[in-house]
C-alpha cells in the first residue's frame, strides 16, 4: 500500500493536471486536454490508494481515466479486427472468475435467509427494469438508446455489488447469494423483460438472447466451478464426477430446449458439442490440476489473479464500448448521463425503502439497495454486441457502468462509517458506544477517545 507521503504527491500531480485542463478549456482548446484529463484521474487513483478513507475509490478513478481515454483517443479497431468482438470473450473470462470462486456455500443463504433472498430478487428484476422503462419514455430517448437503458435495468447484479457490500460492512453472504441467484436467473429473466419492456424500441428475439446469455454466463460459470473443484485438491473424486454428470445433463437439456422449442439452429452440430466439451469439461479441469501442482492450492494466489482478471476485463469492456459509441455520446451524452444517474439512484433508494416496507434490518436493507443499484454492465454490453448494436444499445451500459462505480464507492464509504451492530439496527452516535440488544450476545463497543 502506498504511504501517505506518496498519496500527497499523487494528489498534487492530479491538481497540476486539473489546472492544465482548466487553462486549455478556457483558451478554447478543450480537445487538447485529453492526456491531462487522463493523468488527472490516474493521479487521483494513486492518491486514493494511499489513503485509508478513500481507498475504495481507487478503481473508480482508474475507470474514469479509461473513459477519458475512450472519449479523447477512441480505439475502435486494430488492423482489420473490430475491438467489439473482444467483449463477449472478455465477459466469459469475467464469468469464469465468478465460477472459480463459487461453491455450494453460496446457496446456503437461500435456506438461511429465504425472505431476504426472495425480496432481493423481486426488487432486482422489478425496480430497475421499470425505472429504466419509465426514464426512457420521460426523456424521449432514441429507440436504440432507450433499449440500452432498459437493458441495463433488466440485467442481473454484478461483482461490483459484492465489493461494495464488503466495503459498506453490509451482509456480504446475502450479497453473494443474491448475485449468484440473479446471475443464474438472467438467461430467462433478461430476455423476457427485454421482450416486454424494450420490444417496442428494438426487435427482441427471446430465444436468441437466451442462447447468448447462456453462452456468455452459464457455461463459463460451469467451467469456473470445475476449475475450482480441482484447483485446491479438496474435492473428492466422486463429488467431481457428480458435478461433471450434472453439468453435462444441464447442457444437454439447455441445448435440447434451444434447438426444439427455441428453433435455434446448430445446437447439436458436432463442432458445437466439441467446443462446449473443450471449454467446459476439458480445459478447466486440466488448468485446475496444473494450478494445484504449481501453486499447491494456495487460495490467496488464485484470488488475486481472478480479481485482477475480472477488474481488467471490466475496464477493457467499458473502454471498447465507450470508444464505439463516442460520437453518439457527444450528441446525447448529458441527457443519457442524467437518465443513468436517476436510474442508478432510483435503484438504491427504492431497493432500500422496499426492504424497509418489509421490516427488514438495516444491514439487509443496505445490502439489497446495493444489489439493486449495481448492475452487470458487462453482461448488458455483451448482449448489445450480440444484437449488433454495440454503438447504440451499448451506450447506456457503458455510462451506467462508470457511474455506478462512483456512486457505489461513495455510498459504501458513507455506510462504512455508520456501521450497525450484529442485530442490524443499532447505529453509531458521536461519543456514544454501540450497544447491542440483550439477546444478541454482543458486548458494547467502547467509544473512540
Amino acid at each position: 500500500m502506498l504511504s501517505t507521503r506518496y498519496s500527497r504527491w499523487f494528489f498534487g500531480f492530479s491538481l497540476v493536471n486539473a489546472l492544465i485542463v482548466l487553462v486549455l478549456v478556457a483558451l478554447g482548446r478543450g480537445g487538447d486536454s485529453g492526456l491531462f484529463a487522463i493523468l488527472f484521474f490516474l493521479g487521483l487513483a494513486g492518491a486514493c490508494a494511499g489513503h485509508n478513507t478513500f481507498k475504495s475509490f481507487t478503481y473508480t478513478m482508474v475507470i474514469l481515466s479509461l473513459v477519458c481515454l475512450a472519449m479523447f483517443f477512441p480505439i475502435r479497431q486494430v488492423g482489420d479486427m473490430t475491438l467489439t468482438v473482444l467483449i463477449v470473450p472478455l465477459l466469459q473470462i469475467i464469468m469464469f472468475t465468478v465460477g472459480s470462486q463459487m461453491s455450494l456455500k453460496d446457496f446456503e443463504g437461500v435456506i438461511r435467509m429465504p425472505k431476504a433472498v426472495l425480496v432481493g430478487l423481486v426488487c432486482q428484476f422489478s425496480i430497475m427494469p421499470l425505472v429504466g422503462f419509465s426514464l426512457a419514455h420521460i426523456f424521449a430517448l432514441e429507440p436504440e438508446i432507450a433499449a440500452g437503458l432498459i437493458l441495463i435495468g433488466c440485467s442481473s447484479s454484478g461483482l461490483a455489488s459484492n465489493v461494495m457490500a464488503f466495503l459498506a460492512k453490509a451482509n456480504l453472504p446475502l450479497s453473494v447469494t443474491l448475485t449468484v441467484c440473479a446471475t443464474l436467473m438472467a438467461p430467462i429473466m433478461t430476455p423476457f423483460l427485454m421482450g416486454v419492456l424494450a420490444g417496442q424500441f428494438v426487435p427482441v428475439d427471446f430465444w436468441a438472447m437466451m442462447s447468448g446469455v447462456i453462452r456468455m454466463v452459464i457455461f463459463p460459470i460451469m467451467a469456473g466451478v470445475l476449475f475450482n473443484a480441482l484447483a485446491y485438491g479438496r474435492v473428492k473424486r466422486r463429488t467431481f464426477v457428480l458435478e461433471l454428470v450434472a453439468f453435462a445433463a444441464v447442457i444437454l437439456l439447455v441445448q435440447t430446449i434451444l434447438g426444439t422449442v427455441g428453433g435455434q439452429t446448430g445446437t447439436f452440430r458436432l463442432d458445437t458439442i466439441l467446443t462446449i466439451a473443450l471449454w467446459v469439461f476439458v480445459l478447466p479441469p486440466v488448468a485446475g490440476i496444473v494450478f494445484n501442482r504449481v501453486f499447491r492450492g494456495h487460495k490467496d494466489v488464485l484470488d488475486r489473479v481472478m480479481a485482477l482478471a475480472s477488474m481488467t476485463g471490466i475496464g477493457v469492456i467499458l473502454t471498447i464500448i465507450t470508444s464505439a459509441g463516442r460520437d453518439d455520446l457527444l450528441t446525447i451524452g448529458l441527457v443519457l448521463l442524467f437518465a443513468c444517474i436517476l436510474h442508478n439512484m432510483g435503484g438504491y433508494l427504492l431497493g432500500y425503502w422496499s426492504c424497509r416496507l418489509f421490516r427488514m434490518d438495516e444491514r439487509t436493507c443496505r445490502t439489497i439497495a446495493l444489489e439493486v443499484g449495481q448492475q452487470n454492465g458487462g453482461l448488458a454490453s455483451g448482449i448489445a454486441v450480440e444484437m449488433g448494436k454495440a454503438a447504440t444499445v451499448g451506450l447506456a451500459p457503458a455510462v451506467f457502468g462508470a457511474l455506478m462505480n462512483v456512486t457505489g464507492s461513495a455510498l459504501a464509504t458513507f455506510w462504512r462509517y455508520r456501521p450497525v451492530s450484529d442485530s442490524g439496527e443499532a447505529r453509531v452516535e458521536p461519543g456514544k458506544p454501540i450497544r447491542a440488544k440483550a439477546d444478541d450476545g454482543v458486548g458494547a463497543e467502547e467509544p473512540r477517545r
